[in-house]
This record gives C-alpha cells, sequence and structure tokens, in this order.
C-alpha cells in the first residue's frame, strides 16, 4: 500500500521538469499531482485496517488449516522437550503407540532405545531405528530452536539460551526390512568341505570295510545339508563342494555347526575319528567373489590345525570348532619338499635374515640358530634380528656372542636390520605368522623373498607376499619344524654343539620338558639334535632362574584368583623382573598343576602393554579365547597383547570375554 506514496515523488520530480519547458503545462500537472498524493492518502488511512483484518483472518485460518493438517498427518508425530518428555502428539502417534494425548511421560517409556543420551545435540538430526511390538520404526528426530519466540514472546520474561525442542517422526519400516531379510536370506552361499585325514582313517579299518566307511561318510553329509536344504557334490574322494542359502547358514551358526562333531560319531571299527574343516564365503557380492573367499576360508582352516569351521563373512573373520589337537602326520614328504625349497631359494639370495617375534623366547631363537646354520652350510651372509633381548635368551645368547667362530655381526638390532634387507635377500620369519608380532614388521616390506615357519594356528593377520610358508599346528615348537628341516636340508649338514642345545632348548620350553603336545615326530627332533651334540645337562643349565625371577612367580601364583571355578587369573609384577613376560608363561604353566584349573591366565604389564599368558591341558581351547581378544596361539598354550588399556579393565576384559564364551556354550 506503500508504492502509490512512492510513485508520487516521481511524479514530483516530473512536475519540476515541466516547469522548465512550459510554464502553464507544469502549473496544471501540478494540480494532478495534489489530487494523486491526497487520494493515496486517503486510501492508505481508509483501507489499511480493512487489509490488516483480512491478512490476519487468514492467516488465523490458515494456522488452523496447518495444525489440523498436522493432526491428520499419516506420519506419526511428536514434540518432545528437551529432556525427552513428551509435550504433543497427532493422532497417527497416537494409534501406533496406543497412547492418548495427554501422555507426558519421557519418550523411553515408549521406545526404550531412545535415550536421553542418543538425542541430538545443539541444531543436529539424527535417526535412531527402534522396535514396538512386531514393528520396526525408524525414528528422525530434528531439533527446533525456540530461543526467537521466548524472547519475542511478551507473556514470558526469561534469558534462557540455547533451549531446543524434539521433534520425533516415526517411519514404519517394518515391510522394507522384512524383504531385506528375505532377500539376505536367499542369497547363496558357497563353501568347501574337505575331510583332514581321510586316508589315515582308512587305513585304519580292514580293508574290506574302507568302502564301508567312505559310503557313511557320504551319506552323513549329504543328508546333514540336505535337511538344511543346501546342496553338496563330491568332486574328490575327501573334497566337496557346498550351496546353501544364508537362511541355512544361519541356522548352521546357530548349531554351532555340530556337523564337526557328528561326524567323529562314524565309527565302524576306525581307530582313528573322522574329522572334517570347512571354508565358506559370503557376503563378497558376486558368487565367484565368494567361491573365492571360501578358498581363502578353507586354507585357513587346515592351516589352522583342520577339524574346525572358517567364515569368511565379507572383511569379517569367524571361527568356529578346532577343540581337537591336530593330528601329527606320520610322513615327512612335506618336511623334505619345504627343506629343498628353502635350500632353492636361499640358494639363489646373497643375504640371509632371520628373525622371530617380539620378546623372543627359546623357541624363537633356537629356530633363528636352525635357519642360520642353513645358511652358514650355503656361504651365505646370515643375520639374526634381535631387538630386545630377553632374560631366558641372554644366556644362550652369551655362547655365541663370546664365541670366535662367529662373526660379530651375526645379531643385529631393527635398525641395522633395515639398513642390510635389499632385494637380494632372503628374509626368514619363525615362530610367528602375524606381521604385527614380528620383531621388525618394517623388514616384510623391503624384500620379496620371504620365508615363513611356524607352529602357531592361523589368524585373519597373516604374512600375505611370503613365497613358502611353512605352518605346522600339529608340530610341538618352531625348533622341531627347523630340526626336520635341518635333516634334509642338505647331506651329512654339521651342527655345533651350542646350537643343538639352542634348538633342543626350544622343543624342551615349548613342550614343558617333553610333557604337552609332544609327539613321535617331537623325539625323533629330539634325537636328531642329541646326536648333533645337544648336551642335557647345559641347556638345564641355562634354564637356572635368579632369585627375582623365582620370587615373581611365586608371588603370581599366590595372588592368583579362581573366577568360575575353573579359571585361574593372575598379575605378574615387573617392577624388579627383567623380563616379566618369561615369568609370566612360567606362571601360567604351573596354575594347571591346581586341582579344579581348567585354563590359567596370568597378565604382564610391560613397557605399557599388558601381555596376557594363556595355558591349558585339555578341556579348554584357550586359542580361540585369545583369538577372541586379538591373539592366538595353540589349544593349550595362546596369548594376546593388550594396548592403551590398564592392568584392571584388562582383567574386566578377560573375565567377560570368559562368561560371554562360556555361557554360549563356545568353551
Amino acid at each position: 500500500m506503500r508504492w502509490p506514496f512512492i510513485l508520487s515523488v516521481l511524479m514530483v520530480v516530473m512536475n519540476i521538469c515541466m516547469y522548465f519547458v512550459n510554464l502553464k503545462a507544469g502549473m496544471w500537472f501540478t494540480l494532478f499531482v495534489v489530487i494523486y498524493i491526497l487520494a493515496a492518502c486517503f486510501l492508505y488511512y481508509s483501507k489499511r485496517p480493512l487489509v490488516v483484518n483480512e491478512l490476519i483472518t487468514f492467516a488465523t485460518e490458515y494456522g488452523q488449516v496447518q495444525k489440523h493438517l498436522i493432526q491428520e498427518l499419516a506420519i506419526p508425530y511428536a514434540v518432545l522437550d528437551s529432556q525427552g518428555k513428551v509435550l504433543w502428539v497427532n493422532e497417527e502417534f497416537t494409534r501406533v503407540t496406543g497412547k492418548d494425548k495427554q501422555y507426558r511421560k519421557s519418550v523411553t517409556t515408549i521406545f526404550p532405545e531412545l535415550t536421553l543420551e542418543r538425542l541430538p545435540k545443539n541444531e543436529e538430526e539424527t535417526d535412531i531405528y527402534v522396535k514396538l511390538e512386531d514393528r520396526d520404526f525408524r525414528a528422525h528426530i530434528k531439533n527446533v530452536c525456540i530461543d526467537e519466540l521466548i524472547q519475542n514472546s511478551e507473556m514470558l520474561n526469561t534469558d534462557i539460551k540455547g533451549y531446543f525442542l524434539h521433534a520425533l517422526y516415526l517411519f514404519d519400516e517394518t515391510e522394507l526390512n522384512r524383504y531385506i531379510r528375505k532377500y539376505e536370506e536367499e542369497t547363496m552361499v558357497s563353501g568347501l568341505l574337505y575331510l583332514d585325514n581321510y586316508d589315515e582313517a582308512l587305513e585304519s579299518v580292514e580293508e574290506v570295510r574302507r568302502s564301508l566307511l567312505a559310503a557313511l561318510i557320504d551319506r552323513k553329509i549329504n543328508k546333514y545339508f540336505s535337511d538344511l536344504d543346501g546342496l553338496v557334490k563330491k568332486f574328490e574322494k575327501d573334497k566337496y563342494i557346498l550351496v546353501m542359502r544364508r537362511k541355512s547358514l544361519e541356522e548352521l551358526k546357530e548349531k554351532r555347526f555340530d556337523i564337526l562333531e557328528d561326524v567323529k560319531t562314524i565309527n565302524i571299527g576306525n581307530e582313528m575319528a573322522v574329522t572334517i574343516s570347512m571354508g565358506i564365503g559370503t557376503s563378497a557380492g558376486t558368487f565367484n567373489k565368494n567361491s573365492e573367499y571360501a578358498r581363502i576360508a578353507i586354507d585357513l582352516a587346515l592351516g589352522r590345525g583342520g577339524d574346525q569351521v572358517v567364515l569368511k563373512d565379507g572383511e569379517k573373520i569367524q571361527y568356529f570348532g578346532g577343540k581337537t589337537q591336530a593330528v601329527e602326520k606320520n610322513t615327512r614328504v612335506k618336511a623334505r619338499v619345504k627343506a629343498h625349497a628353502l635350500k632353492e631359494f636361499m640358494s639363489s639370495k646373497d643375504k640371509v635374515v632371520v628373525m622371530g617375534h617380539r620378546l623372543p623366547d627359546v623357541d624363537s631363537f633356537g629356530a633363528s640358530i636352525g635357519i642360520y646354520r642353513a645358511a652358514k652350510t650355503l656361504n651365505k651372509k646370515a643375520y639374526i634380528v634381535i631387538d630386545n633381548p630377553t632374560s631366558s635368551v641372554k644366556p644362550l645368547m652369551a655362547g655365541f656372542l663370546d664365541n670366535q667362530d662367529y662373526e660379530p655381526d651375526m645379531f643385529v638390532n631393527c635398525h641395522e636390520a633395515k639398513e642390510i634387507v635389499d632385494e637380494n635377500t632372503l628374509l626368514a620369519v619363525v615362530d610367528t605368522n602375524k606381521p604385527s608380532y614380528t620383531e621388525c614388521e618394517e623388514l616384510l616390506y623391503m624384500t620379496r623373498t620371504i620365508v615363513v615357519l611356524d607352529h602357531h594356528r592361523q589368524g585373519s593377520e597373516v604374512i600375505r607376499n611370503s613365497i613358502l610358508s611353512y605352518i605346522e599346528p600339529y608340530a610341538s615348537s618352531a625348533c622341531e619344524m627347523v630340526a626336520e628341516i635341518l635333516q634334509y636340508f642338505t647331506e651329512g649338514i654339521r651342527i655345533r654343539n651350542v646350537e643343538a642345545d639352542s634348538i633342543y632348548a626350544g622343543i624342551m620350553i615349548d613342550t614343558d620338558n617333553f610333557m604337552q603336545k609332544t609327539g613321535v615326530r617331537t623325539f625323533e627332533a629330539a634325537a636328531f639334535l642329541r646326536r648333533c651334540g645337544a648336551d642335557v645337562t647345559r641347556v638345564r643349565k641355562l634354564f637356572r632362574e635368579d632369585m627375582n625371577d623365582y620370587r615373581a612367580r611365586g608371588e603370581t601364583i599366590r595372588n592368583a584368583e579362581l573366577f568360575r571355578g575353573a579359571f585361574a587369573i593372575s598379575e605378574c609384577p615387573s617392577d624388579y623382573v627383567e623380563s616379566p613376560t618369561v615369568v609370566g608363561a612360567q606362571a601360567a604353566n604351573e596354575l594347571l598343576n591346581i586341582v579344579g584349573v581348567k585354563a590359567s591366565f596370568v597378565l604382564t604389564e610391560y613397557k605399557g602393554v599388558i601381555y596376557i599368558s594363556a595355558r591349558a591341558i585339555d578341556e579348554v581351547n584357550v586359542q580361540i579365547i585369545m583369538e577372541r581378544m586379538g591373539g592366538g596361539g595353540h589349544l593349550n598354550i595362546a596369548g594376546c597383547q593388550l594396548e592403551t588399556i590398564g592392568m584392571e579393565e584388562a582383567k574386566n576384559l578377560l573375565k567377560s570375554t570368559l562368561t560371554e564364551m562360556q555361557d554360549g556354550g563356545e568353551i
């Protein structure tokens, strides 16, 4: 309504200009301008109240319509205060939740998932998925600032700043989720099933009954998977391919793959129970990729000793079973093949660098010495990487450092090793297959010729760029494997007494003086080392402890607590012990001598890292417990390392893991 006044200014300017053109015309135009301005004033002051009233009426009616629309909005809608209390709801919200419009309690009484901590802060908005009875909802919550409303209100006198209301919208996604679940359940999953000890099991039964044993195995496997609407196809005498739906896989997971135990029940006089390994791949996006995942999974299952299932679900890897000890192979063909391959690789390189795991133990050191001897037999320059020798290793190292038969640079630290390793270097990794556990991980990326020798079960973290990988979980120690390799490495290999002592010591430590995890080949390797000059008396002297270590071990045992009546948990002191991790491992072994203890766990804090040594005899698989906490090892000997947490937090984590796995039937 102000436009006529604005235009009158333009007309006055035009009137002044007309006086310069014609005086009479200017006078007449002045008369019209005055009449125009008077008319504009009259219309403004007479019609303005009418227009304002019409605008107010329209706004009021529009607000009522808007309120009515929100009230009958097909989407459930509610307004919450800053503490999550319900202030207002529309009709659809009351219909969905069953609450009336006067409901003024916290929204958590309707949706427990909508806690105060999860509500958005400031001007944020968020989506939270909630359930109400058998329906799924996506709760979209948006913050609305009411500062300006409060400040402009004449009825409220407050200095509150930053006050927000929560606008809550509920979107029903029950049908969508149902179709998503149906799609996922119908997704195809591929897998591979191998019989671990098919030949050995057949040999343990009469020849006329072997076909019956094979038929019973086939029948058991085919019936088990046909009941789950799965397809099994045999493509070799001891290998099967599996195809099933994701829904069937979930049923298998709920049963924890009890086919592993069912197959062992087949007995028609065979002395050895049949065990199977399975590798399953899923969530790869394509059938071809799922098949590749299954191949990776079965390789991992076999590398971990068999009698288990490895599920590769995208990037996530899960393990099931693996509760029995790996069966020792009677044949040494594999050791001979690996020895010849190692010799070929060494012959093609100028230098050999050997490293074990961080905080090396006697097994790691002895295996390194064995590979060092193999390299020297080929007249290759060889080095052993040891950054921080432990108290258990120092007595063995002294026999080489003070010996003129060995080069002064036989042992190097990480910094020196980085200067040595190049593309013409063979890097041998012993007693570990995890890159993060090696003495110097950077060396793995400085050469392409990497050899891995280990007796620990493989996990999801492996050294992937190795050209030769010899991992046998049934072996008692890395030293046993190296002793076998040395027998086939070259004719008449000469192992010096101090070297034989170191390798023999590694076997003794890892078998707890030949009391655990020993097989025929363990004693054969020990006999070979005895023939090479290993002396039991010298080795025993090397293992003598100082008073502080002995006292620390006794204190660890004295302070042990029995958790859930079966798990001994204790803390090893580290303030007055040179190598507390070694003492902790020894204490864990001794705790198994207590009646009722199924597994022992000793926690040691060393240089800001919590080391856990886990031991068991035969009732508990400590490997899967340590794997759950980021570590690994064997069924009876395992461990893990926890960083960035304290001792009490580590104990609580261990206890919660044990509780969860025991209640879930995993141990």
